[in-house]
C-alpha cells in the first residue's frame, strides 16, 4: 500500500450508478401543460407625490386674549395639576389632557 502524505485524505470510492432502464414503446406521450402568458406588472405613473399635511403647532396665542386691560385666559386650569395645565375644550365639556379630569360645562 502506498503511504499517505499528511494532511491529504483518500478519496472514497465511486459507487456506480444505475442507468434508467429504457422507455417501452406502449406507454402514451405525456402531454405537457399549456403555459399561459405570464402577465406583466401595470406600471403606475410616475409624478410628483403629493406633500405631507402637517400639523400647525398651537402657540401661546390659542390660550389667551390680549385686551386693553391685559391678558385673559380662555381656557380654564386644571383644578388637580393646578396652574399651568390648560384644560381642553370638548364641546360639552372640559378635560385635563395630563391627568384625565372632567369638567362638565353648565347647559
Amino acid at each position: 500500500m502506498a503511504e499517505k502524505a499528511k494532511g491529504k485524505k483518500e478519496k472514497p470510492p465511486e459507487k456506480a450508478v444505475a442507468k434508467p432502464a429504457t422507455m417501452p414503446a406502449e406507454k402514451a406521450p405525456v402531454e405537457k401543460p399549456v403555459e399561459k402568458p405570464e402577465e406583466k406588472p401595470v406600471e403606475k405613473p410616475k409624478g410628483k407625490k403629493p406633500p405631507k399635511v402637517r400639523k400647525k403647532e398651537k402657540g401661546a396665542f390659542t390660550r389667551y386674549k390680549v385686551d386693553a386691560t391685559g391678558l385673559t385666559r380662555l381656557r380654564p386650569y386644571c383644578e388637580r395639576c393646578g396652574p399651568g395645565y390648560f384644560m381642553a375644550d370638548h364641546g360639552n365639556r372640559f378635560a385635563c389632557g395630563h391627568c384625565g379630569f372632567t369638567r362638565y360645562k353648565q347647559a
